[in-house]
């Protein structure tokens, strides 16, 4: 009994061994198609949000990151060139509501006074953007945190009255990224931007991070949230889409089944590839090793959007 109990183990191992090498074969094209291409990855406040409330503890919040900062490194030590982006809402949310502030939006975009403007940069730049460097590099990445106002990486200029302090993208000059990417650096961007005059405005983390990838001719756009991706149906779960056409994404805006914070976020998507981005991906950032699991499989597991051009073409 002893021997077959021990017999059947090593088949198990045997088992084991050979399926996670069957993933490392799979993975292997995509490995080769994209190799030395730009990967512009938006981790939104809202995977952040549900780990890190504002009284987290900086070694939870760490833990919290470790999947998605292993991710990254993953992707640059097989030849891609990630670019991380970063919002951070649900955290602004709360230190706002610290201040006695209610946070107010229109179309998805945050309404920004000079005091919001303030509490903006300081979640962005002094926590989570050091937080995440801190991740990645925990993990034997070389990452280095910037914001739009270095080297005039973002520049915009006020987007209406409406809305205060929020930021139009006038333009993005990509150098000191390219320069960063060059030398094995991975940019973690917190979009934060300014006018010529020096002016400072809160910039939509999607359109931001949209916008460097059409600048950087990124290869792929991928957007981190708390949904599974694009639904046909926001309340059916069974309605995802797994892929789709910048056409059949503005036949959703039309039909009136994009909504709320979704909006802004498909919006950017389909200007990005529009813009020559090759393909867009909706994920759940919540899941573990969603990006690899998106990026280096064949099923993936959220939703790619193409141009009508390039619809068949993409995989991965």
């Amino acid at each position: 009994m002893m021997a077959m109990r021990s017999g059947n183990g090593a088949i198990t191992r045997k088992f084991a061994a050979s399926e996670r090498a069957a993933v490392l074969v799979e993975a292997l094209p995509y490995i080769q198609r994209f190799w030395g291409r730009t990967v512009v990855v938006k981790y939104g406040g809202n995977v952040l949000a549900e780990a890190v409330p504002a009284e987290t503890k900086l070694d939870e919040f760490d833990a919290e990151l470790d999947s998605f900062a292993q991710d990254i490194v993953l992707l640059q030590s097989v030849g891609f060139l990630p670019v991380v982006v970063h919002g951070g809402g649900p955290q602004i949310d709360s230190w706002l509501s610290r201040i006695g502030k209610k946070p107010e939006f229109v179309d998805g975009l945050r309404v920004t006074d000079l005091e919001t403007l303030e509490v903006v940069k300081m979640v962005l730049l002094g926590k989570l953007n050091p937080s995440i460097v801190q991740a990645i590099n925990r993990h034997g990445g070389r990452a280095v945190g910037v914001s739009g106002l270095d080297s005039s990486l973002i520049v915009a200029t006020k987007s209406s009255e409406r809305l205060g302090f929020v930021g139009e993208i006038v333009a993005i000059n990509p150098d000191l990224l390219v320069r960063m990417l060059a030398e094995g650096l991975i940019p973690v961007v917190a979009t934060i931007g300014a006018d010529t005059a020096g002016q400072g405005y809160n910039i939509n983390a999607d359109f931001g991070a949209a916008e460097i990838a059409r600048a950087l001719d990124a290869e792929k756009l991928v957007y981190l949230t708390n949904i599974d991706g694009v639904r046909r149906d926001p309340s059916d779960p069974e309605s995802l889409i797994q892929k789709m056409t910048e056409t059949e994404l503005a036949e959703l805006f039309e039909a009136g089944s994009i909504t709320g914070g979704m909006a802004p976020k498909l919006r950017s998507a389909g200007a990005a590839v529009a813009g020559g981005v090759n393909s867009v991906h909706i994920l759940d950032g919540r899941i573990e090793h969603s990006i690899l699991l998106e990026m280096l499989t064949d099923e993936g597991i959220g939703t790619m959007i193409v141009s009508e051009k390039k619809g068949g073409e993409d995989g991965g």
